[in-house]
């Protein structure tokens, strides 16, 4: 009987043990069976939040079963301390393992952003703050920190115009340190790869950045980027001034659309090209992959001048002479009709 009775003592326990795993495992599954039947449930983990506050607002906001199992969950696996703050996109047909692991491992939501090629910094910073991704403050402080190109590897003056223009996705509430890091390593990446492919190319990492970002400013037609590198290229090897507006516009303050004579005589403005011989301090604007290949592989050509045709493009010439009969051409007597 003894005997028994403790097999009988032993068979209870174990069906307990299996009713309580069952209920567990249960406790710990995805509220929705299917796929098909889940819904995407936007959650941002905060400065601060503890383990127990996440658990009770995903019970309540119906992701998770059961906060206070999913609580026993983190301890027993030795995550209740392991929370990444940000932004997820977690989903009802999720188990709570599932959706913890997501947590404590950071997979965070990205939000896309384009940043369009010929952006000077103070333009990216807008579009990274419209977009919630970024300080524009903080962003362009950074930026022009001084001694910011020499910690992430460039030469300065800052920053300018080595934001690299792409896609990116960024987590909201990544530092804006890392927003800058990620665009300066593409930047790096691109020029690596341009100046790789060309071993012959003697233009420093500046001097490189400064004429593409021009080229990029002065063009958006892609078959000219390398005619408008020659011309530029020519005339610095001929000791000519560059005289393109772009920069002169870049080095005046709070700009409003309208370019004088003032501005071209202006011998202040160190990025006046028409005042000053070669290329200007630093770069104007953030040049894309064409701009900066355009510079490194130039059209071979005799072309000292070119004139907007006004209709996105430019006519090119290899004189003065010929290059005043295309400004009467194209300019001079459009403004007369």
């Amino acid at each position: 009987m003894k005997r028994l009775a403790i097999a009988l003592l032993l068979l209870i326990l174990l069906a307990g043990a299996g009713v309580a795993w069952t209920w567990l495992q249960r406790e710990l599954s995805p509220i929705t069976e299917t796929e098909d039947a889940a819904r995407d449930v936007a959650y941002t983990v905060e400065s601060g939040d503890s383990f127990w506050r996440v658990a009770a607002e995903l019970e309540r906001d119906g992701v998770i079963r059961n906060a206070r199992v999913a609580r026993w969950y983190a301890q027993s696996e030795d995550m209740a301390s392991k929370l990444k703050i940000g932004e997820y996109r977690l989903s009802t047909a999720w188990s709570t393992p599932e959706i913890f692991e997501a947590l404590t491992e950071g997979r965070v939501e990205t939000h896309a952003v384009v940043i369009p090629e010929g952006l000077r910094a103070t333009e990216i910073a807008a579009r990274l703050a419209e977009a919630g991704l970024a300080d524009a403050d903080r962003f362009l402080t950074l930026v022009f920190d001084p001694e910011a190109p020499a910690r992430f590897g460039v030469e300065g003056p800052t920053l300018e115009g080595y934001l690299f223009p792409d896609t990116y996705r960024f987590a909201r509430g990544l530092p804006e340190e890392q927003i800058i890091g990620a665009m300066v390593d593409e930047f790096l990446g691109v020029r690596n790869e341009i100046v790789a492919a060309n071993p012959d190319f003697a233009l420093s990492m500046r001097e490189h950045a400064t004429l593409a970002s021009i080229v990029e400013k002065e063009t958006g037609a892609a078959h000219e980027r390398p005619l408008i590198a020659a011309v530029f290229l020519n005339r610095m090897k001929r000791g000519m001034k560059l005289q393109t507006d772009p920069t002169v516009i870049y080095g005046i303050e709070d700009f409003d659309g309208n370019l004088k004579r003032i501005h071209l005589e202006d011998e202040t403005n160190p990025y006046n090209t028409y005042a000053i011989r070669g290329l200007p301090p630093g770069p104007i604007a953030s040049a894309g992959r064409d701009a900066l290949r355009a510079v490194a592989e130039p059209a071979e050509t005799p072309y000292l001048f070119f004139v907007s045709k006004n209709d996105g493009t430019h006519i090119f010439a290899k004189t003065n002479a010929e290059h005043e009969r295309n400004v009467d051409e194209y300019q001079r007597r459009r403004r007369r009709r």
